[in-house]
């Protein structure tokens, strides 16, 4: 490292706006000043013992290219060049909103910026992930997401974005960096997967940000904690950071603890999300054994803040008339507010009653019993919502067959 200078351009017909302060600088946020570019000035570098000075000192240029472009266009918008016209333009079209109204341009750069980076990641072989690069690609595509449902008031469907991508590569299509002919099915194929992760819990979570923490928002819907942060200032509120991480650290001693069985009922945690999923858990058993049979006994289940999965005995998978007929009985169950009582009785008398039990050995001979009307009657240790009509609309997901006469079923919240 070393010294550094910076390289500012000044738009002389653009005027100063006031709103910025009384007088105008390079660094002020008019527009009327840009920053192309800077110089630094490599004269040390970093030792064990600290700074020495470099045998061979050099200076390091750092230019933008949109910035550049922008100057030969004495227009200070980088988003009004050739570099960014075309995506704009994919935006408007699919947005049916313009670019020229002020109010639309925040959100329409950020699309354009976050798709057309997500573009160039995708083809050098990143795919979304939790960690390291697949990470950062998973957050630019949701922010964008955001953005765009707020400009179209709803969820954006699926093929825009890949026609925002496609303009990208269109852009470039002069470099030798883009290969139409195999990136744009890569693209799309990326794009469908990843957004319509999102979309089916994108609604929802706009909806929920003001009721929930955002690390549930994070957990529960994908939100990244920073588009939470900005969701919640353009409402003149402030993420509170501090209990964010109370709840992280929370999150990962709980992880810990449910590894080793320390939590009851396959739960991550005990949070309300989680809560309600269990005590679902219950009426999804219920439900399955009016349908198929009294053979259905639950195997086991795991539930985190996103889904609740549930292995039971069963010879085969459902039939999609049986799975229809499981989710109707359980949110006709859900929509009738049916009270649910915890009773505290001994181990015997509640199985002499016809109580179902998850592994009855494991339960004391002093056992909580819960009570859903007369639709439900188990051994259980776990936490539980006070009515049915707490947990909200259920959708089951997905269905596998995990071994000999044992089924699985996921289910997640509407």
């Amino acid at each position: 490292g070393g010294p550094s200078s910076e390289v500012f351009f000044e738009f002389t017909d653009v005027k100063h706006d006031s709103r910025f302060g009384p007088t105008c600088h390079p660094n002020c946020d008019c527009g009327r000043f840009m920053e192309i570019g800077n110089n630094v000035f490599m004269t040390y570098k970093k030792t064990a013992q600290g700074f020495a000075p470099l045998e061979k000192k050099n200076i390091d240029f750092g230019g933008g290219l949109e910035r550049l472009a922008a100057v030969v266009n004495r227009h200070p918008d980088v988003f009004t060049t050739s570099l960014f016209s075309q995506i704009i333009n994919s935006i408007e079209e699919f947005s049916g909103k313009k670019y020229t109204e002020s109010e639309n341009q925040v959100a329409m750069r950020i699309i354009a910026d976050h798709l057309k980076g997500a573009t160039f990641l995708i083809v050098d072989g990143v795919k979304p992930a939790n960690k390291a690069q697949g990470y950062f690609l998973r957050r630019i595509l949701r922010r964008a997401a955001v953005k765009m449902h707020q400009l179209k008031g709803g969820m954006a469907p699926i093929p825009g974005f890949q026609a925002i991508c496609r303009s990208v590569m269109e852009t470039y299509a002069d470099t030798p960096y883009f290969d139409l002919s195999k990136d744009t099915a890569l693209v799309d194929e990326v794009i469908a997967d990843e957004m319509g992760k999102f979309a089916k819990t994108l609604d929802k979570g706009l909806r929920e940000i003001e009721k929930m923490s955002p690390f549930d928002l994070l957990q529960s819907y994908g939100f990244p904690v920073e588009i939470t942060e900005e969701l919640l200032a353009q409402k003149g509120k402030k993420l509170n950071w501090a209990e964010f991480e109370r709840h992280k650290q929370q999150h990962q001693e709980l992880s810990r603890t449910a590894s080793v069985g320390m939590f009851k009922g396959g739960l991550q945690d005990q949070s309300e999300t989680t809560t309600k999923y269990h005590t679902a858990t219950h009426l999804i058993h219920a439900a399955l054994r009016q349908v198929l049979g009294r053979h259905v006994q639950q195997k086991g289940s795991n539930i985190t803040s996103a889904r609740l999965r549930f292995d039971f005995s069963h010879p085969t998978k459902l039939t999609p008339d049986q799975l229809a007929e499981v989710e109707k009985i359980v949110n006709e169950q859900i929509a009738l507010d049916i009270s649910v009582e915890r009773l505290e009785m001994d181990k015997d008398q509640a199985l002499g009653m016809g109580a179902l039990a998850f592994f009855p050995e494991k339960y004391p001979s002093k056992t909580s019993v819960y009570k859903i009307g007369d639709v439900s009657l188990e051994l259980c240790g776990g936490p539980h919502v006070q009515s049915t009509s707490e947990i909200g609309r259920i959708k089951l997901t997905r269905q596998e067959q995990i071994g000999a006469g044992v089924a699985r079923l996921y289910a997640q919240l509407e």
